[in-house]
């Protein structure tokens, strides 16, 4: 019997690291382990969310990589969960395959972790490769609770929702001294901000961590009525959002 393929959860840069300013380039690699080259080098089947992207990234890690051989099948919000048995069909078939995530690490904030189930239950092995995690190093920069934290996903797009949850997470960061971290859609950042500077307590932590690993990042952790003297703009910069009232 033919023993089957693994299920390799391949991590990507945490944002577009090619720009027409060489100065702002940046070597994925410098932010990557050699194994992720090694694995992309070996892999010729993905389970991508956007497959221009992905031949992109797939590019800048093994240029050397042959783009025909390649066969990607996308994951995202669009596709239908009777799609995901012919994706992990190559593993069935003996060969490896490789998830990737948009940006960071796959399964995490992410569609892939509904293919990270299906591999166990058909007893597929998934191998977790090391790569950027925007949750754990922006936790790391931020200087708040690392003991105990909570990652939320997306916050309600709806005003008064949004507000009042994020007045349920500062009063859940306070009872239980947890650092409550969220993300939003980059083009809706601005105004997350302005929410979170209108609705939470003066004296609240807030750290706000955006291109984290690019050459523009930037992570501070001021108390909100400082924030507010502060302008800084997170149009369409990937940013993750932490608070925590002691």
């Amino acid at each position: 019997m033919k023993p089957t393929g693994k299920l390799y959860l391949i991590p990507t840069t945490l944002g577009d690291t090619s720009n027409s300013d060489p100065a702002k380039q940046t070597d994925p690699m410098e932010v990557l382990p050699m194994t992720v080259k090694r694995i992309v080098s070996l892999i010729d089947d993905y389970i991508v969310e956007n497959e221009k992207t992905a031949r992109r990234f797939i590019k800048s890690v093994d240029p050397e990589k042959v783009q025909a051989t390649l066969r990607l099948h996308a994951l995202n919000k669009h596709t239908d969960i009777s799609e995901h048995n012919q994706m992990i069909q190559p593993c069935i078939e003996g060969r490896n395959v490789g998830l990737m995530s948009e940006a960071g690490c796959p399964g995490i904030a992410d569609p892939g972790a509904a293919i990270v189930k299906l591999a166990h239950e058909k007893n597929i092995q998934v191998v977790p490769l090391v790569g950027p995690s925007s949750i754990l190093l922006a936790m790391m920069a931020s200087g708040m609770n690392g003991q105990s934290f909570a990652f939320n996903g997306y916050l309600p797009i709806e005003k008064g929702d949004k507000k009042a949850m994020l007045k349920s997470l500062e009063k859940l960061s306070a009872d239980k001294n947890q650092s409550q971290s969220f993300i939003e859609t980059p083009y809706r950042n601005n105004k997350l901000l302005e929410d979170i500077l209108q609705t939470l307590q003066p004296a609240t932590h807030l750290c706000i961590a955006t291109d984290i690993t690019l050459p523009t990042e930037y992570i501070k952790t001021m108390r909100v009525q400082d924030w507010k003297k502060t302008k800084i703009d997170l149009h369409n910069r990937p940013t993750l959002f932490i608070i925590h009232k002691m």
